[in-house]
């Protein structure tokens, strides 16, 4: 027995062992950021400065980790979420970044808004193996995994949102003669070649093309200049405040041109409600989140849950604000990516998990639109639909456009 009972130990002993190594082998993983109890998630807003409407996200997306850290976080985890204010300039987003990076020791960024100051720490995050994921812009650089393995957009890229614009206007005005006030940077140019590309052999339907820095104080020259050059269309590509401006600017010197606005722009509360109701009723946009204004989605569950969410957790943010739908769905799926990481918290299975969705539906998306994404394609979302200004709102019109499709 006393034998039977030792070889009993000693098996118990090696079962031991053997478990020890499987536990050693399928232990815990994490890079800087990450630990037992903490996910540290960097960002940049521009809370202050000429694109200060788009400072709502970093809001809304800090209510949105609250609330997961209220519920128990993620996989156990508490998410602490570091938001730094760069004033839409490039150079402070170098230096707030390099401080949540080596500093702050952040696991990954996420959110950074801004095409030009997105531009500036791209090469730094890629370099450093950092996840610069699902930025705040559309320009269509962030969808290049095979020269920028650490970056990654999540909205519509601008290019492919300009070209739909471009082929609306010759299907839908006759005798086209456009204008086009643009930012004078990598966003403002990427919408404006992607329109030249969709124009296509109609290039020369373009007879004005005016630009603007972030640092002046009015758009109202540019636009005179747009109608002065006999513009019967307008193409707008300008952030909330500009593009605002320039919508008014137009109505008060009675120019009435069939109007485009670049989605990033197209919150009611942020840009045409200050553009004044009235001056914009007509203008066309491409969306490919359910607008909050548009009463078809008040029934929705997705928006009645989003409104139940904001009224309980965010309550201080304005409801018609469509910048706060992009923060609750953009967070939404940081939520998964790091909820599918299990225990693996590295930097490399972050990125591996961002790259790893299949037809997956975030709340808020407009129906027939998912989120893909892959180790070759890192552009989640590539659909849009057009959507027109009535009264007070946006209406939707048409089809859902997928990127092949133009």
């Amino acid at each position: 027995m006393k034998t039977k009972r030792r070889t009993f130990v000693a098996g118990a002993s090696a079962a031991a062992i053997l478990s020890s190594s499987r536990a050693a082998f399928a232990q815990k993983k994490y890079d800087d950021g990450a630990s037992d109890t903490e996910i540290k998630v960097g960002n940049t807003n521009p809370y202050s400065g000429p694109a200060s409407a788009y400072g709502v996200i970093g809001k809304t997306i800090e209510a949105y980790w609250k609330t997961v850290n209220e519920a128990g976080g993620i996989n156990g985890r508490k998410v602490k979420f570091l938001t730094m204010d760069d004033g839409y300039v490039p150079s402070k987003t170098v230096e707030v970044v390099r401080q949540l990076v080596e500093q702050d020791k952040v696991l990954c960024m996420f959110q950074t808004l801004g095409t030009p100051t997105n531009t500036a720490i791209h090469k730094y995050l890629n370099q450093k193996k950092v996840p610069q994921l699902f930025v705040a812009t559309g320009a269509s650089k962030w969808g290049k995994p095979k020269e920028f393995p650490w970056t990654m957009g999540f909205q519509p890229d601008y290019h492919t949102e300009a070209v739909i614009y471009a082929k609306h206007v010759l299907a839908n005005v006759k005798d086209a003669k456009i204008g086009v006030l643009m930012q004078n940077d990598d966003y403002g140019k990427d919408y404006y070649e992607g329109f030249r590309e969709g124009l296509g052999k109609d290039v020369g339907r373009i007879v004005k093309h005016a630009s603007y820095e972030t640092t002046d104080p009015t758009v109202e020259s540019q636009v005179i200049q747009l109608k002065d050059a006999g513009a019967n269309v307008f193409f707008n590509i300008a952030i909330p405040k500009f593009a605002a401006q320039a919508m008014r600017k137009a109505a008060d010197i009675g120019w009435k041109p069939v109007q485009y606005l670049n989605n990033v722009s197209s919150s009611v509360a942020s840009t045409m409600k200050p553009a004044g109701f009235d001056n914009v009723q007509g203008v066309v946009t491409a969306q490919y989140l359910m607008d909050p204004t548009d009463k078809q989605w008040d029934n929705n569950a997705d928006m009645k849950m989003w409104k139940a969410w904001m009224t309980k957790s965010n309550a201080q943010a304005n409801l018609t604000d469509a910048s706060n739908v992009f923060a609750y769905a953009v967070t939404f799926l940081m939520h998964e990516t790091l909820k599918k990481c299990g225990d693996n918290l590295t930097r490399e299975n972050v990125m591996r998990q961002a790259a790893n969705f299949q037809k997956f539906r975030v709340p808020l998306l407009l129906p027939g639109i998912t989120v893909s994404t892959s180790p070759t394609d890192f552009y989640p979302i590539q659909a849009v639909q057009l959507s027109r200004f009535k009264g007070e709102s946006w209406e939707l019109f048409g089809d859902v456009m997928h990127a092949e499709s133009t």
